[in-house]
């Protein structure tokens, strides 16, 4: 798998609106895009009596190639964005090869799998074990499982620290009437830190590793003295540690009955979150789905049963699990080389720049303006009126970026796929909804229209090829809006969400797919205005002038 708050008193009616939209944003996106592509068949149909397809697909055609149409491009931080509400989360450091440091730290929920557990006629407590997967797949050959793991990074070792958190994370935004939902960002790591209780437990030297874990039971001898078999338990690779004894003795058994425990409500108040905080220098990145994390608490009481008569006490192990099911939080905390900061403080936006930045998490992402000025002031790009007033068919439109080798190392570091979307509406193009090769697999789903990176014969990074002909033509023939266009790196594709920013950037960028908020890697492209002529950004089109 290549595999997503802030409290003010003022609030502006615009941050008003855009918390409105934050229920529906999760699914608004694709609907959208599948509601737009009807409408594209639907008016490519009507015109089909008149000029024919604007599409002009495999057809015996003489096309003509322009290069010339204008493209300013140009990059911008996206910090804060929100991270909170994510398919996945990070854990660990990762050393960019251009971008530095990255440390991801998370602030996590938990919540009681069985609400008012009782601990009648309690005896020990025998263990808390945690346990967080990673991806992996599992392989058995000859009884012996092995497993390939996927969305790991490097082999340091880190230290992990796992304090209890003191902040509170609330489901609603009080600034709305806790009418909607509360949003938090990956730079509030220093807040949580102010909120840091005590420590719980240490995991020193964690190194990854593919091996799983495997626990056999040996039941007793029952009453008619057979040996039952063994009960043997599979995980799979992941940060498995105990916990201690005593912490979850005085925080839940001695709690027993008390109002903190008797719903989950009242329990995430009472018992706020686990922080986790690694430190160490070199790569060692993890990410999980925490909805797959929990916490095994096993004890064991007394009970009495009668056998011929005489009474029996025997020993039961019973289990009260702990679910990362509520409010997640990664913290991610980036240091930026000073050249790449001095190029992101003041971006030439009028001429565009000749070095395009593309950084997942908390990152930069690349801002696409297309067909230059609109000299006549009508609302349209000159370019544009004139691609109307001539009816162009469109063949093929594809925006080419070429790597910056100078630059970037290339290799497994670079990020495979890279993602475009319509900023002013915050959804994927219409070429998006259209691809037949949405089904595929993670790493080559969408490729018609998200074209993995093209690798040179040396495995480096060369080109990515972006195919918005369907975009183009309907910015022609359905007199669509000419948006701005932003350029991510995004770790799957295929998923839809997207994540909002605590402020707007110019022009007019509110949220970032979630896709690249999970995605660690970045790469440098040649924007439009490269000394490399041969390299430049530039908008291939393939049309044919309607009679």
């Amino acid at each position: 798998m290549n595999h997503t708050y802030f409290n003010s008193c003022n609030i502006s009616a615009e941050k008003k609106e855009k918390k409105k939209r934050m229920k529906i944003k999760n699914v608004l996106p694709a609907l959208l895009a599948i509601f737009g592509a009807f409408i594209f068949l639907a008016s490519c149909e009507e015109d089909l009596g008149t000029i024919g397809s604007e599409i002009i697909g495999d057809q015996n055609i003489d096309a003509t190639l322009d290069e010339s149409k204008s493209i300013i491009s140009y990059s911008r931080k996206i910090s804060p964005i929100q991270s909170n509400g994510l398919p996945i989360y990070q854990l660990g450091i990762y050393n960019d090869p251009v971008y530095g440091q990255t440390k991801a730290n998370i602030l996590a929920q938990i919540t009681l799998g069985t609400t008012n557990p009782t601990f009648d006629n309690f005896v020990s407590m025998d263990s808390v074990v945690l346990y967080m997967p990673f991806f992996s797949e599992a392989t058995t050959t000859d009884d012996v499982v092995t497993y390939e793991l996927d969305s790991v990074y490097g082999t340091a070792p880190i230290d992990i620290s796992i304090f209890e958190s003191e902040y509170f994370l609330r489901d609603f935004d009080p600034e709305t009437g806790f009418e909607e939902a509360q949003n938090y960002y990956a730079n509030q790591g220093s807040t949580f830190d102010n909120f840091q209780g005590e420590l719980i437990h240490a995991i020193e030297d964690f190194i990854i590793s593919d091996e799983g874990f495997t626990t056999v039971v040996v039941p007793e001898i029952d009453d008619s003295g057979n040996q039952p078999d063994s009960i043997i338990t599979r995980l799979g690779p992941g940060i498995r540690t105990f916990l201690p004894n005593q912490y979850f003795m005085d925080n839940i058994v001695a709690m027993e009955g008390t109002p903190q425990l008797l719903n989950n409500n009242n329990f995430r108040d009472y018992l706020r979150g686990l922080y986790f905080k690694v430190d160490g220098s070199d790569d060692n990145l993890t990410k999980f789905d925490l909805s797959n994390a929990k916490i095994d608490m096993h004890y064991s009481i007394t009970q009495e049963t009668t056998v011929n008569n005489v009474a029996v006490i025997d020993t039961i192990s019973q289990l009260l699990t702990f679910n990362f099911d509520a409010i997640n939080v990664n913290t991610l905390e980036t240091q930026y080389p000073g050249i790449i900061d001095a190029n992101l403080t003041n971006p030439n936006i009028v001429e565009g720049e000749d070095r395009l930045y593309v950084k997942g998490e908390d990152g930069v992402m690349t801002i696409l303006e297309l067909f230059g000025p609109d000299n006549d002031e009508n609302g349209v790009p000159d370019e544009l009126d004139q691609m109307r007033a001539e009816k162009w068919l469109i063949n093929e439109a594809n925006l080419i970026f070429y790597v910056d080798k100078d630059i970037v190392d290339g290799g497994s570091s670079e990020p495979e796929r890279i993602l475009i979307y319509d900023v002013k509406n915050s959804s994927a193009l219409i070429d998006y909804a259209l691809d037949t090769t949405s089904g595929n697999d993670p790493i080559d789903s969408y490729t018609t229209h998200l074209g993995r990176l093209e690798r040179d014969s040396d495995g480096n990074g060369d080109f990515y090829k972006i195919r918005i002909t369907n975009h183009l033509s309907n910015l022609i023939h359905n007199d669509s809006t000419n948006v701005a266009l932003g350029l991510v790196v995004s770790q799957n594709v295929g998923t839809p969400t997207f994540q909002d920013l605590e402020n707007a950037i110019a022009p007019g960028v509110t949220e970032i797919p979630s896709s690249s908020v999970i995605s660690h890697e970045g790469t440098v492209l040649h924007g439009n205005t490269s000394v490399n002529e041969g390299k430049r950004l530039k908008l291939q089109i393939y049309y044919t002038e309607s009679n």
